[in-house]
């Protein structure tokens, strides 16, 4: 494995599959910063080719941030449009045919929220109300529909807690003669009452399903005729008819076993160095974004396993190993794996592993899989990165391994969840498929060749994060990668693929190039 060798721009080229078709290269054009640290100032984003312009949301600004990528090696901010009229915090933006749409959460969480519509100078065209925190906005590959994955969380007591939806908004009558007549939603009520698969977590304190589902993510058909909904701290998958605007099957993900070859962790911030091995944890998949991909033939769709916990004032299901009490069939060795050093200050859940409701946990369960997923359109699993992620930043960034993207200590984020895979963009370039998954704690993009979706092979490892430097406003270089887009050369402004990432901690947006190694 090859490495350059400089703190910023960490860079891994020939990796754990050297022999890929045609190998690509990002290479870092430009950067617009909000000067704002740590305050979701550049979460994610959108590109509209005709007017060569990107658009962010700013939880920190309440505002839709444009930037005029003309020069991508220059990214210039343009405008930035306040949503306070509309609600609070921006959560999602999309854009299709010149209309700009940002979701909107209601100043109070629980209570429904909105789409406002722009046009792409930032002057308002119009909202709808839709249901409540949206969250993740796309359009449908033909404009035609407005898709907005309603996340429904809690309150922090829990004592409200909003069924989760997603809304479907008919386009074709034009953005500025949009009404609620318009907005059809795809509730999750008609599973209040089913059987579901064992891996899908319902658990909130006397939630129905339909409550206890948070649409997170939503990828699109290449006919855009269906959409695939990811449910992160439910370990699940919607599969939704659009035009229907009915949620047709909810989709268990199942758990990973870390005690596999090549399913291996470090799940201590204690044990004193880089430390990856096989142990007794099932980690749920939990994944944040989704992309989905056409090979000609099938559908596949491309997952980042995050991993989410709710931890709320009114419920908290995470713990650690060692606050635990484990079984001593299944665990004769407790003593030891509940050691610091090794799983003990691993966080794990409360609601899975007690299997036959006594005192003790017969299984261990860890937030998200520290690793990408390929499956189905069915949601079956045809690839997962193993312990890839964790292997390559260890090769990278071996004093930096694991840390998180507010501080440069290293191993500060294995007992949680890893370098914690976020973000997603698939692109076509050069003849091949390729996938851009963000790393939201040690931050970089990982990019894999995933033409084969049932062997994917690692192309690079791209850090634009500065460890020189303590991260802070305008320090630190890029961190807390979340939002990815991919432009293809047609759609460029400057006729080479692109891909742009939103980091959410530095308040900063950068452009990459995307050459033919």
């Amino acid at each position: 494995m090859q490495a350059a060798s400089g703190l910023f721009g960490m860079v891994v080229l020939a990796g754990l599959a050297p022999h890929a078709p045609a190998q690509i290269q990002l290479q870092v054009l430009g950067t617009h910063s909000t000067g704002i640290f740590n305050g979701s100032a550049a979460e994610v984003g959108a590109y509209d080719a005709a007017s060569q312009r990107f658009f962010t949301v700013s939880s920190a600004q309440d505002a839709l941030n444009i930037l005029d990528l003309g020069n991508p090696s220059a990214p210039a901010l343009i405008a930035s449009i306040s949503t306070v009229p509309y609600g609070a915090n921006p959560n999602g933006v999309a854009v299709c045919n010149g209309v700009v749409a940002v979701a909107v959460e209601n100043a109070t969480r629980t209570d429904p929220g909105k789409v406002a519509f722009f046009d792409t100078s930032g002057a308002p065209i119009n909202s709808v109300v839709v249901g409540a925190l949206p969250d993740m906005v796309t359009f449908t590959h033909n404009c035609r529909r407005l898709l907005v994955a309603n996340e429904g969380e809690p309150s922090d007591d829990y004592l409200t807690d909003p069924e989760g939806s997603i809304s479907t908004i008919d386009m074709t009558v034009g953005a500025a003669n949009l009404t609620s007549a318009n907005v059809r939603t795809a509730t999750f009520t008609a599973f209040n009452s089913a059987t579901l698969d064992a891996s899908i977590r319902i658990f909130g304190p006397g939630a129905t399903v339909a409550k206890d589902l948070e649409p997170e993510f939503i990828a699109v058909s290449h006919d855009s005729r269906t959409a695939w909904v990811t449910l992160q701290e439910n370990n699940a998958l919607a599969i939704v008819d659009i035009e229907a605007a009915v949620v047709t099957q909810l989709v268990g993900l199942g758990f990973k076993d870390h005690n596999i070859a090549g399913n291996g962790l470090d799940p201590s911030n204690a044990d004193g160095g880089n430390l990856i091995a096989n142990w007794p944890v099932r980690g749920m998949y939990q994944p944040d974004a989704i992309a989905a991909y056409h090979d000609g033939k099938d559908t596949f769709l491309v997952m980042a396993n995050e991993g989410d916990a709710r931890n709320y004032s009114g419920f908290n299901e995470e713990t650690t190993v060692s606050a635990q009490v484990l079984d001593s069939g299944a665990f004769p060795n407790a003593a030891t794996l509940q050691l610091a050093a090794n799983l003990g200050n691993l966080k794990v859940t409360t609601v899975n592993g007690n299997t036959d409701g006594g005192v003790d946990y017969e299984e261990l369960y860890s937030f998200g899989a520290r690793s990408f997923s390929i499956r189905t359109a069915s949601g079956a699993l045809v690839f997962d990165s193993g312990d890839q992620f964790e292997q390559i930043t260890k090769a990278a960034l071996p004093t930096r391994f694991n840390a998180n993207s507010t501080s440069n200590s290293r191993d500060n984020r294995s007992d949680d969840k890893g370098p914690e895979p976020e973000g997603v963009a698939i692109g076509k370039a050069f003849g091949r498929t390729y996938a851009f998954i963000g790393l939201e704690r040690i931050g970089g993009v990982m990019v894999y060749d995933i033409t084969n979706a049932s062997s994917p092979s690692f192309v690079q490892y791209i850090n634009n994060r500065n460890f020189s430097q303590t991260p802070g406003a305008n320090q630190g270089g890029d961190l807390g990668p979340e939002g990815l887009v991919f432009v293809r050369a047609e759609d460029s402004p400057n006729g080479k693929p692109l891909l742009i990432v939103c980091n959410e901690i530095s308040g900063t947006t950068t452009v990459y190039q995307v050459s033919k190694n």
